[in-house]
């Protein structure tokens, strides 16, 4: 174990309680509300910074007289604040992401006999109250107030009941996940245990995994016992139809039971007015024990306040690294908010032992350090990554170190991974960028050997040994994706998208290569990285499909695509939320596109005709391109402004669309800052106009990063003048290295154009 690091660590962490408790409630400014409509799907449960273990209100399965599922709008979270029939609290879930998983071990509180089936026992609610760690609300149908908190691993929930019988169900047959089946045995009359399987991610049928659990209540019961679905078969071919089944109930059995819809209850007969039952449930992605010793050793004596003001704590230091002051109310709120957001994924997949589910794999692995799981990188290595390096370091260390020891476990750096299974969702190699990034900026403590040769892996491997790059043959041939090559259904065929994702990682292993020496590997991906000049089309302006003839796709429509519709070649957008999406060689585009000026102006009717779309990844680094030329800095400056009111707020929409595991709250956090991290792999950063009048950074080095901002109004968005360290700064975008050893960043601001 690195004693040095281990120190450094608790000292930081301390210190940030400490600055926290002595100055304001930075988790007074979080609204967990924020996101949880317009497609967000993020949700209000209680959880602590990158924890295992989200408590989190699940209101995506109807009522009999209002009957959905959660697949009949495809919902990807388990809560949406329009929803109002409760049907029990999930363990462990998903923020910001856009395919459903998890959520599921879902507990309840009823009165009254026993109701197995949730259109029976689910209730409305109301009272809801959320902040960073807790969250409670009042089921009006038996007069319960539920309250909820969580530990790194696991979670404690407070019922407090009206007279008379009361019980507390775990339902383990419904859940947001794709999978069924279950296990659960009875320990005592206290505490059960069990797992269920989960998976299925984004399609992905063999992306599969089980979930372990312990769990206990505080008192004993009157009653205990099973349930199990029992369907009834319909129809002239004796289908099981689960709708219309019927439910058995065990009181008399105490060994394990199995099934797809199955469930325990505990039952106590004589409560009195405002007695309280709490339920602490520990989970694993290793092992039914491990499970345990995370509840005894994470929860030990605690009481359910002591546990919620431990969430607090951990939540105040964790915000309180990044202090602004200055702006609205409004502002404050938004921001934080979005710093909340941020930091729920990745998260910690480890057991307190230090246990772990080995990457794709049927074993176990163990190391002294965090273990990291649910990486988006797709999204996440555009901007949330970056965010971590620069105020979380010991944190995004411990992910690189994960990403690296998964490429040993299965060979492959991941791409979208979840629990130790590979989704393969989404394209291109982003665990590339990612890594080099997070080393260019001066963390190094991990395996970059290792990481290296997994990189030159994906990077030159055939297609049809290649899970990364399946479509790596043509690429490497032609310089592109053709159409055709990812899918045969050409509506379907996202292979520009491809090709672009795969630029930004060659540009970046480039430079990885050159640091070892391999210079005609490095020169090899310097010209792979150039090949998006394949795509550039005259005549429609934009990058356009291609086939392998060299031909472009005919007819065209640059902005089908628009309103995530299916379009040949693009992925979740339209060319025009692609075509400047050549971070590592912005200049080349504008060069391409004529020069400065036909690019500034192309990029500019991208704003102004409404084709820019907030909520996806592929443009959203578009506002900080025109500050690539000297003159047109104040675009940025005005653009940036401008998104950062119309759509990010403090209601429940105020986020674009899905958070994508933080990374749409990481552009508002960086942009408020006046600060972007704007291509990945590279260690720069393009400057503009800060929200907030100050703003204090804890870099976890023992160094402090201070931006601040001279106004007279809120209206003086344009930047005036700058100095980096006391000294006069003319440039714009500025290097990782200059931004943390320069001190202090200030910008004097003005209401005119500064062209």
């Amino acid at each position: 174990m690195n004693l040095f690091r281990t120190l450094s660590v608790f000292a930081i962490a301390c210190a940030a309680t400490a600055f926290a408790g002595q100055r304001e409630d930075y988790t007074s400014f979080v609204n967990p509300f924020v996101g949880t409509t317009n497609y967000g799907t993020t949700n209000p449960g209680a959880l602590v910074p990158n924890g295992m273990m989200q408590v989190v209100p699940f209101n995506v399965m109807g009522s009999k007289e209002n009957r959905f599922d959660k697949d009949s709008r495809w919902w990807s979270t388990p809560y949406e604040i329009n929803n109002k029939f409760f049907t029990g609290y999930a363990h462990v879930a998903l923020s910001g992401v856009g395919c459903p998983e998890l959520g599921s071990l879902l507990t309840m509180a009823t009165t009254g006999n026993i109701a197995p089936d949730y259109h029976d026992y689910g209730s409305a609610y109301a009272s809801e109250q959320a902040m960073p760690g807790y969250y409670s609300n009042k089921l009006t149908k038996y007069d319960i107030l539920t309250e909820v908190t969580a530990t790194k691993r696991t979670s404690a929930e407070r019922y407090t009941f009206p007279r008379g019988k009361g019980n507390i169900l775990i339902n383990l047959g419904e859940g947001l996940t794709n999978e069924s089946g279950a296990t659960v045995r009875r320990v005592s009359d206290t505490e059960i245990e069990g797992s269920k399987l989960l998976g299925t991610f984004c399609y992905n049928a063999q992306a599969v995994f089980p979930i372990y659990f312990v769990m206990r209540v505080s008192r004993k019961p009157d009653v205990c016992g099973y349930w199990k679905m029992q369907p009834v078969m319909e129809g002239p071919e004796k289908n099981w139809d689960k709708d219309n089944g019927t439910y058995k109930i065990y009181t008399r059995y105490g060994r394990e039971l199995s099934g797809d819809d199955i469930g325990y209850f505990f039952t106590y007969d004589s409560l009195a007015p405002g007695e309280q039952v709490e339920v602490r449930l520990g989970v694993s992605f290793v092992s039914i024990a491990n499970a345990r010793e995370n509840l005894d050793k994470e929860q030990m004596s605690l009481s359910f306040d002591d546990i919620r003001a431990a969430a607090h704590d951990k939540w105040n230091a964790d915000l309180g690294r990044i202090r602004v002051k200055g702006g609205t109310e409004e502002q404050k709120k938004v921001f934080y908010t979005a710093l909340y957001h941020a930091l729920i994924h990745p998260n910690v997949v480890s057991d307190v032992n230090g246990e772990y589910p080995l990457m794709e794999s049927f074993g176990d692995g163990k190391k002294d350090y965090d273990r990291y799981t649910v990486f988006s990188l797709w999204d996440t290595y555009r901007n949330v990554h970056q965010l971590l390096t620069l105020v979380y370091p010991e944190r995004q260390l411990d992910m690189v170190r994960s990403m690296v020891d998964m490429s040993k476990e299965w060979g492959w750096l991941p791409k979208w991974e979840l629990y130790g299974r590979e989704t393969f969702t989404m394209e291109g190699d982003p665990a590339i960028p990612v890594i080099i990034d997070t080393y260019r900026k001066g963390i190094t403590d991990f395996d970059i050997d290792s990481a290296y040769i997994a990189m030159k892996r994906s990077a030159t491997t055939p297609g049809a040994f290649n899970p990364m790059r399946p479509d790596i043959d043509p690429y490497l041939e032609l310089g592109y994706v053709p159409l055709g090559a990812y899918a045969a259904d050409m509506s379907g065929d996202n292979s520009v998208s491809h090709a672009l994702e795969y630029y930004v990682a060659d540009a970046a292993l480039a430079w990885l290569a050159r640091q070892k020496g391999d210079e005609e590997f490095a020169n090899q991906l310097q010209s792979r990285a150039a090949g998006y000049k394949n795509y550039y089309s005259k005549e429609s302006g934009t990058l356009r499909p291609k086939y392998a003839d060299g031909k472009f796709l005919t007819p065209f429509n640059p902005r089908q695509g628009e309103n995530f519709e299916e379009v040949p070649g693009f992925h979740e957008g339209s060319a025009w939320n692609y075509t400047f999406f050549v971070p590592h060689d912005v200049e080349g585009l504008a060069k391409l596109m004529g020069g400065k000026k036909k690019f500034v102006d192309k990029l500019q009717m991208v704003f102004d005709t409404g084709l820019y779309d907030p909520a996806n990844e592929p443009d959203i680094a578009y506002p900080y391109l025109f500050s690539r030329f000297k003159g047109e800095e104040w675009r940025t400056q005005r653009e940036v402004n401008r998104l950062l009111e119309k759509y990010f707020t403090t209601k429940p929409d105020g986020i674009p669309g899905n958070d994508d595991t933080g990374t749409m709250s990481a552009w508002a956090l960086f942009s408020m800052m006046g600060l972007y991290p704007d291509c990945p792999g590279e260690p720069y950063y393009t400057l503009t106009s800060p929200v907030f009048d100050e703003v204090e950074i804890d870099l976890g080095n023992g160094k402090t990063l201070s931006i601040d901002a001279r106004r007279k109004s809120p209206d003086d968005i344009y930047i005036r003048s700058m100095t980096l360290g006391g000294k006069p700064l003319k440039k714009y975008r500025i290097s990782h290295d200059e931004l943390i050893n320069g001190g202090r960043l200030s910008f004097e601001l003005t209401s005119t154009l500064q062209k």
